[in-house]
């Protein structure tokens, strides 16, 4: 039993190193002299449609070796569908048997564990009622902002969503964070969301990421090459309630380039749960806001 599980091992390595040697995402060799540097860009304006085929064959090429590795006993995931979409639109062997227009042999993002969201028709509504209260009052610097996010949660649902559990993302200012927060603890207590909701947010925001190269790069005083923003963050959110922080390394520009603080802040619908949203959303925002008016960027402050 011990040798035949070495030998599959050992069939499955030399795939993976013959996969790695012959499939790192490179164009075929005849047509590397024509997207090569400097004439990519003419090739790409003068020739798209050789160039989107030598694409297209490296992503069917990809998804043979892939193919192979999973019967070999590999698991694989997609990010985010866009591999996966854009290998079917390639003609590779990608499709689930039985399965929808959107539905691929992998799961996509963290769908498997994750599953689906039954209540987000009832969080749509209390989120865009939220933003539409607040957005009625605002002034005219942020109210194109308001509307661009009531117009997403308002047709979200319409669209058919194949990435992940279909959580709803979208920006919104500390008011209608903590609002849109509360609301939706209420509507649990309430019985109309039958299970607990968790709130995050990415590294792109405010608040929770230093670095130089995006969401520091306008911060001229010399500071945006420390990483206090971000550690701040960190540390006020697990203060003030969050149900869990994370301070990692990379993410967006990459290794060594940035240092990201984050979050997740779980609501049940308990008071304490109204109150740890108040007292953290208010500390993730605000924090960044701050930031920035200390680097002399008033505007932040106006806009908040």
């Amino acid at each position: 039993m011990r040798s035949q599980q070495l030998r599959s091992l050992h069939s499955a390595h030399q795939r993976i190193q013959k996969f790695q040697v012959s499939s790192q995402f490179r164009l075929p060799r005849q047509h590397c002299r024509l997207v090569g540097a400097p004439p990519a860009g003419s090739a790409h304006v003068h020739r798209p449609g050789q160039v989107q085929g030598s694409g297209q064959e490296s992503l069917r090429r990809q998804i043979k070796a892939i193919n192979s590795l999973s019967d070999a006993g590999m698991f694989f995931w997609d990010y985010g569908n866009a591999f996966l979409l854009e290998a079917q639109r390639a003609g590779a062997n990608v499709e689930k048997q039985g399965g929808g227009a959107t539905e691929f042999r992998y799961p996509s993002y963290v769908q498997h564990i994750m599953g689906k969201a039954p209540g987000l028709a009832v969080t749509d509504n209390i989120a865009a009622s939220v933003l539409e209260e607040i957005g009625a009052n605002v002034s005219d610097r942020i109210r194109q902002q308001y509307n661009d996010n009531i117009r997403w949660i308002r047709e979200a649902g319409k669209h058919k969503m194949v990435v992940g559990s279909q959580a709803r993302i979208l920006y919104s200012d500390q008011k209608g964070r903590i609002q849109i927060a509360l609301a939706i603890n209420k509507a649990i207590a309430d019985g109309r969301v039958t299970a607990p909701v968790v709130l995050s947010r990415d590294h792109h925001d405010v608040s929770g990421t230093d670095s130089p190269f995006r969401e520091t790069s306008n911060v001229y005083d010399g500071s945006a090459f420390c990483a206090d923003m971000a550690v701040q963050n960190f540390v006020g959110d697990a203060f003030r309630g969050a149900t869990w922080v994370a301070l990692h390394n990379g993410g967006g520009v990459g290794w060594g380039e940035v240092i990201n603080g984050g979050f997740g802040l779980l609501l049940d619908g308990s008071e304490e749960a109204a109150q740890r949203a108040r007292m953290m959303l208010g500390w993730d925002v605000s924090n960044g806001v701050a930031r920035r008016c200390w680097s002399r960027k008033l505007q932040r402050l106006r806009d908040h």
